[in-house]
């Protein structure tokens, strides 16, 4: 075999159409565009929906902008680690999670006020609000930030 044989296999390089080259050719006169109309004439720009509104104009259009270092936390609330954990009881994230209290830490954990703490609690987390800070104070716990 030498080099000026070498072919492509056989059907992996179908032959273009040669379109307008006469009646024997099968796409001679109209080149397969049929007669007249608007797709004979010239090609109809994508979107374009005979000259009604197109889709794209039709939907509002998106407002404001997302923050792209905006933090989403793992939320849990006083009440339910109240729930969970026995007075004196260490509370980390890996623990909650290990608990199947939070699924997905995402990128952090922040610990909301909403419900009682009767007992202290030890609490490590990413982020405390305010009122769960006092309260876990106020219960004798301590809340210390990763």
């Amino acid at each position: 075999m030498k080099l000026g044989e070498l072919r492509p296999a056989k059907g992996s390089h179908p032959r273009h159409d040669r379109v307008g080259r006469g009646i024997g050719s099968g796409n001679g006169k109209t080149s397969g565009r049929g007669h007249k109309g608007q797709h004979s004439r010239n090609t109809v720009p994508p979107g374009f929906e005979g000259g009604q509104t197109p889709l794209h104009k039709r939907l509002p259009q998106k407002r404001g902008f997302s923050n792209f270092f905006r933090k989403e936390y793992a939320i849990v609330n006083l009440g339910r680690l109240a729930e969970l954990f026995e007075s004196g009881a260490e509370v980390t994230p890996e623990i909650l999670v290990e608990r199947r209290v939070v699924r997905d830490l995402k990128d952090g954990l922040k610990i909301l006020g909403v419900g009682d703490l009767p007992h202290p609690l030890t609490v490590r987390a990413h982020r405390f609000s305010k009122s769960a800070e006092e309260k876990l104070r106020a219960a004798g716990g301590t809340a210390e930030v990763i």
